[in-house]
């Protein structure tokens, strides 16, 4: 009993590494393809006018933006972010 037991001990630890598959690995050589893609559209930026704002010429800036009828938009940079 104790052969029968041995032998199926031995037979379930070493039945995994029975029948190894071999893997062949190889590489191919193929030539590189060439790209065609469409160059891209070039941007069309339009071209910005910066107005510096301080506390001393704000009401002048603010007037002057009014007179040519041209809603302000602030953008907020300080001395100390920039």
């Amino acid at each position: 009993m104790n052969k029968i037991i041995a032998i199926f001990v031995i037979l379930l630890l070493t039945s995994c590494t029975f029948g190894e598959k071999r893997i062949k690995i190889f590489s191919i050589e193929k030539p590189r393809e060439k790209l065609d893609y469409p160059m891209p559209t070039a941007l069309q930026l339009e071209e910005l006018k910066w107005i510096i704002i301080t506390s001393e010429n704000a009401e002048e800036v603010f007037r002057k933006l009014e007179e040519k009828g041209i809603d302000p938009v602030l953008f907020r940079l300080t001395d100390k972010d920039f």
